[in-house]
């Protein structure tokens, strides 16, 4: 395979820096390491070296591969000695102005066919470009920390790239063994763009007091399949990391109402109460492990009541056969009687307004969530309203736990925990669909490589139903009046004519 750059250099030889290397060398090429500080480049080298031998102690390389890599990668002391290379990667500070005057340096040096590359994670590539007297050059490729573990890598064209540079990266990135995505140049790219749902809105809930941060994580892994919960994610990025990210979307949208960060997040931040680097974020941490309360076992209840299910209930016939399996006394009548348990199951609305808009007795009355298909997850999830009384509280609990499946019982608000963020996570990757950020392909890879979902969020959309989507954000624009939940028009119309989601336009 002939390498698609055979020279090459990184400029910032920190964590990132280093890992870039590592795979370029691995792709074939030549890599020259440069740092401000010297020994930085040749403390990277050494760690290069010290990996490729561990990988042959593992059988994954060979002694001949480890001596080529080693003989393809060594340090430079000098901007100057990058003047011969194919693409040089920049992995420094994210500061435009400092960037900005190294790129400037670079076009002085390198031959005018060069391909100039940075890895930043926020700034944009066509601000960067607009200073540089071969824009056409110009392009970002951005990296994920750990770069050898993490699969995916953003190709980002700024508005003056030459399309031939992206496409040269796109197969060099290949050449790597890794999945490239091409990215527009707008703020978050893709991956940081697509994950503002998931954080942001966990927070909002936290924020109205509907649970507590262990139980909205459990009930994410659990019915959607994330591998961490959000505030488990938050601990272990590090709000010193993942809030900035935060305001920096935000402010970078003109305060766009759905990548709002939360007040909680900016006091915890300044409280120091970072995550698991400080020992102390979300969770509390003793020798790295989370400190959790046992989760309390379900009620014991002797008589269970019989059960009526409202006729609006989503995936009412589901829930009805679940009830069936579980041993529940059904109601049929068209009202409930006076001693029934009594099931609501919206979407977006809050289980008071069910009670209300249904005239149900709110004191009997308990919500589930049917967002997802009961076998599908592996918690169920149900909520009581301000008069929900304890016994039909309890009942509802003991009830759905009969099968040995956890509940978790939640307080009452527009939405579920998994309705919210999953409606939030889906709007978002039509929003970016509708403006051309990427295809819904690399949408749908870039999510699943770079943020661990258990699927693409249009895959998502897909598996609840575009229809039911747009009823949560409808509902939830009703209950909060809240432009955070407007639906993205891309979704609208897909929702409304019975398209999925990765249906792509001709």
């Amino acid at each position: 395979m002939t390498v698609q750059f055979k020279i090459t250099g990184i400029i910032g030889t920190g964590a990132m820096g280093r890992g870039i290397a590592q795979m370029l060398a691995q792709a074939g090429s030549e890599v020259l390491l440069h740092d401000s500080q010297p020994a930085a480049s040749s403390k990277a080298r050494d760690a290069l070296f010290a990996q490729w031998d561990s990988m042959a102690e593992k059988g994954r390389l060979s002694a001949e591969q480890v001596a080529s890599l080693r003989g393809r990668t060594r340090c430079v002391d000098a901007l100057d000695d990058l003047a011969g290379c194919d693409l040089v990667v920049e992995a420094i500070v994210e500061r435009l102005d400092v960037k900005v005057g190294l790129f400037q340096s670079l076009e002085r040096l390198v031959r005018p066919d060069a391909v100039l590359v940075t890895n930043t994670s926020s700034l944009s590539v066509t601000a960067i470009a607009a200073k540089l007297q071969h824009p056409q050059r110009f392009a970002g490729l951005h990296f994920f920390n750990p770069v050898p573990l993490m699969k995916v890598v953003e190709v980002i064209a700024g508005l003056r790239t030459d399309p031939a540079v992206c496409r040269a990266l796109t197969d060099y990135v290949r050449q790597m063994g890794h999945a490239p995505v091409q990215a527009s140049d707008t703020p978050g790219f893709v991956v940081n763009h697509a994950g503002r749902a998931y954080g942001t809105e966990a927070l909002r809930i936290i924020s109205e007091g509907v649970a507590d941060f262990a139980t909205i994580d459990a009930v994410l892994r659990d019915q959607v399949g994330f591998r961490l919960g959000p505030f488990e994610l938050l601990d272990l990025t590090g709000l010193d990391v993942s809030h900035p990210v935060m305001e920096s979307i935000y402010r970078q949208y003109y305060e766009e109402p759905r990548y709002r960060p939360s007040a909680i997040a900016a006091q915890r931040l300044a409280g120091g109460l970072l995550g698991r680097k400080t020992g102390e974020g979300f969770y509390a941490y003793v020798d790295g492990k989370a400190q959790r309360a046992a989760e309390p076992p379900a009620p014991s209840v002797t008589t269970l009541p019989p059960v009526w299910v409202s006729p609006r209930a989503a995936r009412r016939a589901g829930l009805l056969q679940l009830l069936k399996d579980l041993g529940a006394s059904i109601e049929t009548g068209a009202t409930p009687s006076e001693s029934a348990l009594i099931l609501v199951a919206p979407l977006g609305f809050d289980v008071t307004t069910m009670a209300v808009v249904e005239r149900l007795d709110p004191a009997r009355t308990v919500g589930i969530d049917m967002l997802f298909d009961d076998a599908q997850t592996r918690r169920r999830v149900v909520a009581t309203n301000p008069a929900t009384r304890s016994d039909m509280r309890d009942a509802a609990h003991a009830l759905f736990a009969r099968d040995a499946k956890p509940v978790s019982v939640i307080r009452d608000s527009g939405g579920f925990v998994t309705q919210r963020v999953v409606a939030c996570i889906v709007n978002i990757a039509s929003d970016m669909c509708q403006q051309g950020v990427c295809t819904p392909a690399d949408l749908e890879t870039a999510v699943k490589l770079g943020l661990g979902y258990p699927m693409g969020p249009l895959e998502m959309g897909n598996l609840v139903g575009p229809t039911n989507v747009l009823e949560v954000l409808f509902n939830m624009q009703t209950v909060y009046g809240d432009p955070r939940y407007r639906p993205s028009p891309w979704l609208r119309r897909r929702g409304a004519i019975g398209l999925s989601l990765l249906h792509v336009e001709a």
